[in-house]
């Protein structure tokens, strides 16, 4: 991510992580990798419900926030998203930075 954060803030934007842990445990995530964006705590799923990436049940964990993207304009308005199932996939955020070069154009 390290590049592509760069690369995103270059283009005026801004990067949120949200997960449906804990803050402590998102604290500490953050120092162990030097996280350099805000960790929001989605605790009760309601994000995650709200975007339509809640799992109902994943390996047998309830609630769960499926492993997504999202680049949300100045007005609040998706203007990308990116979903998957798969909670190890990891996301190419270039199809993201693509998104936001179009939306500053």
């Amino acid at each position: 991510m390290g590049q592509s954060a760069a690369e995103i803030r270059a283009l005026g934007g801004e990067i949120v992580a949200v997960a449906v842990t804990a803050i402590f445990s998102q604290q500490r995530f953050a120092r162990e990798l030097g996280v350099a964006f805000p960790l929001l705590s989605d605790w009760n799923g309601k994000v995650a419900a709200s975007y339509g990436v809640r799992y109902d049940v994943w390996k047998g964990h309830e609630g769960l926030a499926k492993r997504s993207v999202f680049l949300i304009d100045t007005d609040g308005v998706v203007r990308y998203r990116w979903v998957t199932d798969n909670a190890e996939e990891v996301p190419d955020f270039s199809h993201a930075i693509e998104a936001l070069r179009r939306l500053q154009a």
